[in-house]
């Protein structure tokens, strides 16, 4: 998990160094995380029901070696294509996620799986909060190849950890084959709707690169329910997509994750280091900020967030926090350069965000997969998280990359809109869980 969290957070401080390194605007830069995000969707979604066919323990090896190969290409990338190259691959990584959390509840009775999932899901919001910071100290001090180089290192002692510690498969999980087809469409359309929605914001809705991308979309979307219909083994069965305990479940983990990991994870860290319109912080600096805080609140508040949902019930604590999580973006976006403002209210995100609402959604998204196909919600919901956090970045960097007052104010109440979108679909979720 570790492995991951780094590749995704560490990161972040450093893309001011590597648009100045590597020869691009902030705009091209932001594809260093929004392509990294959209490689792990697809990945996630493929990889975690390929793990029902051909075990757990080898789809773990085979994500963290794909992984390492990407690391390493990033480290040493002479340009932004090769960069972004490696940044896809290490997408990959994404799947370690799904997997675990499959794993965890197949060997954990319920009450000790929220607070597990917890766990895990507070390595998702950071590294105990230091990986930001010490992203900000590479950066500022060796540059940022030396962030890939310290990510190279974790992502070899993962391999040896699985390697080692991880039990090995006993079979199959499901019976039949996988579904290569269904898994082509549906990544053909991640990848389609994820591009037009950030040339959307760009070059205008009317522009026929964006429609002839959303028209793909709906294509792609189209054949991948045919292929499912007339597949023995689908990744998931349409009557399970539209029922109310999927198809909510994805839309409200790609709402909020559009909405406030943009503004923590890309608008506040851009505002931060402007010197002209910003806070003209180091890139250490602003990490220790804006991203150590709430990851560290999160270590603490997502094992209490998975412990609360298996009392409170699960979809209710989801609400609470999304209601609470656009109320701090609504503080952030009615004061963006007041820096302490903005800093309690990133601070808040962390129990509020970091932990009651990815705590949630993660355990939703294992709890309502299908019984025939336990990795196949997992899988979808963890696409969500990687779809909705490139959307999210691809729509406000255009506002954002201004670099003026009115640019960020633009960007964050966009951030607003669509976390209060992810409420209103929360409330669509439907459970055979009473308590619920």
């Amino acid at each position: 998990m570790i492995a991951y969290q780094l590749n995704a957070s560490m990161v972040t401080p450093a893309l001011p160094d590597m648009a100045r390194e590597l020869h691009g605007s902030v705009d091209d830069i932001s594809r260093v995380s929004s392509l990294f995000f959209l490689a792990g969707a697809i990945a996630g979604v493929v990889l975690s029901r390929l793990s029902d066919f051909v075990g757990r323990k080898k789809l773990l090896l085979a994500v963290l070696t794909v992984t390492a190969v990407g690391t390493l290409l990033c480290a040493l990338a002479p340009s932004l294509p090769v960069m972004l190259t490696g940044r896809a691959l290490q997408g990959s990584s994404s799947a370690a996620f799904q997997l675990a959390y499959v794993i965890l509840n197949e060997r954990l009775n319920a009450k000790v799986f929220g607070t597990a999932l917890g766990v895990i899901t507070a390595i998702n919001g950071g590294v105990g909060g230091l990986d930001g910071y010490l992203g900000g100290l590479l950066a500022d001090h060796l540059g940022f190849r030396s962030i890939f180089a310290a990510v190279l290192l974790v992502g070899v002692l993962a391999i040896a950890c699985v390697t080692t510690l991880i039990p090995d498969d006993t079979g199959p999980i499901a019976a039949g084959r996988m579904d290569w087809w269904g898994s082509a469409a549906l990544s053909v359309a991640l990848v389609c709707v994820t591009y037009g929605v950030s040339n959307g914001s760009s070059d205008g809705w009317t522009d026929i690169a964006t429609l002839g991308y959303l028209a793909a979309t709906v294509i792609m979307f189209v054949v991948f329910v045919a292929v499912e219909r007339r597949t023995p083994t689908p990744l998931i069965a349409v009557e399970h997509l539209r029922s109310r305990q999927v198809w909510p479940v994805i839309a409200t983990t790609v709402l909020v994750l559009s909405g406030v990991f943009a503004v923590i994870n890309f608008t506040v860290v851009v505002i931060s280091q402007n010197a002209g319109t910003g806070y003209g912080l180091s890139a250490s600096r602003s990490a220790l900020l804006y991203l150590t805080p709430a990851a560290v609140i999160g270590v603490l508040a997502a094992p209490l967030s998975g412990w609360l949902a298996t009392k409170a019930g699960w979809i209710r604590v989801l609400r609470v926090g999304l209601v609470l999580s656009t109320a701090a973006l609504v503080v952030i976006a009615l004061a963006p350069l007041s820096r302490w403002t903005v800093f309690v209210a990133v601070a808040a995100l962390g129990v509020t965000y970091n932990g009651l609402v990815l705590t949630t959604v993660n355990g939703l998204g294992v709890l309502q997969s299908p019984k025939e196909a336990p990795a196949a919600l997992p899988g979808l919901n963890g696409a969500a998280f990687g779809i909705g956090a490139g959307l999210g970045i691809g729509l406000v960097a255009p506002f954002a990359a201004r670099g003026s007052v009115s640019g960020y104010s633009t960007a964050l109440w966009i951030s607003v809109g669509i976390t209060f979108l992810a409420f209103v679909t929360s409330l669509c979720i439907a459970s055979c869980d009473a308590q619920d």
